[in-house]
C-alpha cells in the first residue's frame, strides 16, 4: 500500500480527470453511485464542471499537479474515462497513494505509439515496420527512415488520438513527407512522431469497439465493424456497426490476439478501447488497445447492445468497489452510430435525413447550434454529433450504412 492508501480507500470521492461530452457518463454513473466528484480539465468551458462536485481548471497530464489535488481531496479512485493524454497521469497517481490501478508502465505503452510498437514486435505480435523520430526532423531525412518500407505509409504523432494529425503518404516524395510532419507536429504534445507502413486490409474494415476486463480476463466483448467516410480520406472514424461481420474463426483470431495482449501488459480491470486489421490470411494487427473508453459515445452504444453499464462499472473499479456484471459475449441485437459531420467548413444549418433510413434512428445527440461555425471533419475532436440507429437484421444494417452519407447530410452554408 503507497501513501495514504489506507485512509483513501475509505473515502468516498473519485476524481475524474477530463470532463467532455464524451466523459459525461462516468461522471453521471459515479454521483448515481453516491461517489463525491472531483473533475480536473484544463478547458475551462467543459460541460462536466457544471456536474461535479468540485472542479479544478488544471492541465490533467501534470501529474504532479493532479497528485497534489488527489491528496488534497483524500481520493478513495482516480478515472481517466476516455481520454489517452490523461491516462498516465491517473496510473500515476493511483500507483502513488495505492489505489486501484493498471500498472503505470503498460499505460504508458498503450498511450505512446512510439513505446507500443517496439512493444508488440519485442512480444512477438504482428505489428507493420515502424519508426519513432523527432517532432523536427525534415522530410529528406524521413525519406532516408523510410528506406525499406513498403509505401504507402501512415505519419501520426505517437501520442494523439482521435486520428488527430495522421497522414498517408503514398510514394517517397519529399514534399508530401513535409506536408505529413507539419500535420503531425500540430498535435504532437511530446514532439515524438513516428512512420510505419500502411496495412493492407483482408477484412475489408477496421474492427473496433470496447472490451472490459476483470481479473486479467476479458469478460465483454463489444467488437465493431468502424465505419469511415471515404470522401474525407477514409482516415477518421464516422460511426460503428454492431455486429460484425466477421466470420467465427476471423473472431476468434481476433479475440485471441487481444486476450494475449492484456494478460502480456498485466492489465487488470477497467473498459479499454480497440483496433484491430485483419490483414489478408486473416494476420491480425493490433493498431490500438487503449487503456479507456471509447470515444463517439461508444459505451453509450454497447449499453444500449447488451444492457451493461460500462460507465458505472468503470468508475466502481476505479475505486476498488464490488464489480457488476459485465459478461457479454454477444447478442442478436443490431445497432449502428453515424457521427454526424460536415464535408466543408461553415455555419451549420441543420441535418437533413432521407425516409428510408429515418424510422431507424432511436436517439440522436447534436453539439452544435443552428448558425454555429462548423469544421470540415480531419479529426475526431470536430464532430457535430452521433445519431443511434436500430435496425432488424445484419444485412438490413450493413446495406443502409454503406451509403449511410448519402442517407444523412450535414447542411452548412
Amino acid at each position: 500500500m503507497g501513501e495514504c492508501g489506507e485512509d483513501a480507500r475509505h473515502t468516498r470521492t473519485l476524481m475524474l480527470l477530463g470532463g467532455s461530452r464524451h466523459q459525461l457518463c462516468a461522471i453521471e454513473a459515479a454521483k448515481r453511485v453516491g461517489y463525491r466528484t472531483v473533475l480536473c480539465d484544463y478547458l475551462s468551458d467543459n460541460p462536466g464542471r457544471h456536474m461535479a462536485d468540485v472542479f479544478y481548471l488544471e492541465s490533467t497530464t501534470d501529474r504532479q499537479r493532479m497528485l497534489q489535488i488527489a491528496r488534497h481531496e483524500r481520493i478513495g479512485g482516480i478515472i481517466s474515462f476516455g481520454s489517452d493524454a490523461a491516462n498516465p497521469s491517473a496510473a500515476y497517481v493511483a500507483e502513488r497513494l495505492g489505489l486501484p490501478t493498471n500498472p503505470l508502465a503498460a499505460v504508458e505503452i498503450l498511450s505512446d505509439k512510439g513505446l507500443m510498437r517496439p512493444y508488440l514486435k519485442t512480444h512477438g505480435f504482428f505489428c507493420p515496420r515502424s519508426a519513432s523520430f523527432p517532432a523536427d526532423l525534415p522530410g529528406t531525412s524521413l525519406l532516408d527512415i523510410c528506406e525499406g518500407m513498403a509505401f504507402p505509409v501512415v505519419v501520426k504523432p505517437t501520442d494523439s488520438s482521435g486520428s488527430k494529425g495522421v497522414s498517408v503518404v503514398v510514394a517517397p516524395d519529399v514534399g508530401d513527407l513535409d506536408d505529413a510532419l507539419a500535420s503531425a507536429r500540430r498535435f504532437s504534445r511530446n514532439g515524438v512522431l513516428c512512420v510505419e507502413e500502411l496495412i493492407r486490409y483482408g477484412y475489408p474494415r477496421l474492427i473496433g469497439g470496447d472490451i472490459f476486463v476483470q481479473g486479467g480476463e476479458v469478460c465483454f466483448w463489444g467488437l465493431m465493424d468502424c465505419l469511415r467516410d471515404d470522401r474525407l480520406g477514409g482516415l477518421v472514424p464516422v460511426g460503428k456497426a454492431y455486429p460484425t461481420a466477421l466470420d467465427q474463426g476471423q473472431m476468434g483470431v481476433v479475440r485471441s490476439e487481444l486476450r494475449r495482449l492484456v494478460s502480456s501488459l498485466g492489465l487488470r480491470f477497467g473498459e479499454m478501447n480497440v483496433e484491430v486489421i485483419l490483414a489478408p490470411g486473416d494476420v491480425p494487427y493490433i493498431l490500438e488497445l487503449g487503456a479507456r473508453a471509447g470515444g463517439n459515445m461508444i459505451p453509450v452504444q454497447l449499453e444500449d447492445i447488451s444492457g451493461i453499464d460500462l460507465a458505472e462499472a468503470s468508475v466502481r473499479a476505479a475505486m476498488g468497489d464490488k464489480p457488476t456484471d459485465v459478461s457479454f459475449d454477444g447478442n442478436d441485437e443490431c445497432v449502428a452510430t453515424s457521427v454526424l459531420h460536415a464535408c466543408r467548413s461553415g455555419s451549420f444549418m441543420g441535418v437533413e435525413c432521407e425516409p428510408e433510413l429515418r424510422g431507424h434512428i432511436y436517439r440522436e445527440m447534436i453539439y452544435v447550434r443552428r448558425g454555429d461555425r462548423v469544421e470540415r471533419l480531419e479529426n475526431g475532436s470536430q464532430a457535430i454529433g452521433v445519431i443511434f440507429l436500430r435496425f432488424d437484421t445484419p444485412g438490413q444494417m450493413r446495406e443502409l450504412m454503406s451509403c449511410v452519407g448519402d442517407l444523412v447530410k450535414v447542411i452548412v452554408a
